[in-house]
């Protein structure tokens, strides 16, 4: 019996818990879910519900309407903007593992943020650091997310370009972020704090 109820927890066999809230973080029933939504203690992810409030355009694109290319441009500089300005933000309390941004326009999962850390200590640092803080003139609320395995949690359609749900989709539509421009943060992330690189590669030896 307790070899089954692990193998089918937070599956879609699993009567008790909620398989969308342990598999992205959110749920589009909220507190109404009639199952459980076990929020973790400590986690290496953190959330920030609805942070990023996306441009006009970048609404439209994500449901399929056709937009201005310049108009496009600006979004993504606007994303950009805000993208590094967090990453820089939250690399303050530990290294970063990923930064993730919700592209979905369904209510539970819009605009928000998830921060996976290395180190679950490093994502308690940065939610008692940000909870309650402001931001773009909203109160921000973090808690720890069940999150950790952003594979599992990312629509896999979506990705590919064939999602026929659009922005309403349960699982994370995440914003693209260039490799070339993820790198040159983590590279400035690295210098500015040379002692998270070496604080891993000690762990590894032990």
């Amino acid at each position: 019996m307790a070899d089954r109820l692990a193998r089918i927890f937070g599956t879609e066999e699993d009567k008790v818990n909620c398989p969308f809230y342990y598999k992205i973080g959110a749920c589009r029933h909220g507190d109404r879910c009639t199952k459980l939504h076990n929020k973790p203690l400590l986690s290496q992810t953190i959330i920030i519900p609805h942070m990023y409030e996306n441009p006009p355009a970048s609404i439209a694109f994500s449901e399929g309407t056709k937009v201005p290319e310049e108009a496009l441009k600006e979004a993504i500089r606007h994303f950009e903007d805000f993208y590094e300005e967090v990453f820089t933000e939250l690399c303050q309390y530990g290294e970063l593992e990923g930064l993730y941004v919700c592209d979905n326009v369904g209510e539970h999962l819009m605009g928000n943020v998830y921060a996976k850390y290395y180190r679950e200590e490093d994502a308690k640092a940065a939610l008692t650091a940000l909870d309650g803080r402001f931001y773009a003139g909203k109160r921000l609320h973090c808690e720890y997310s069940p999150v950790t395995y952003f594979r599992v949690a990312r629509c896999r359609q979506y990705d590919d370009q064939m999602c026929n749900r659009g922005g309403y989709c349960n699982y994370m539509h995440l914003k693209h972020v260039s490799k070339s421009f993820k790198r040159s943060l983590f590279r400035q992330m690295y210098e500015d704090y040379p002692e998270y690189r070496k604080r891993r590669q000690e762990y590894r030896l032990l």
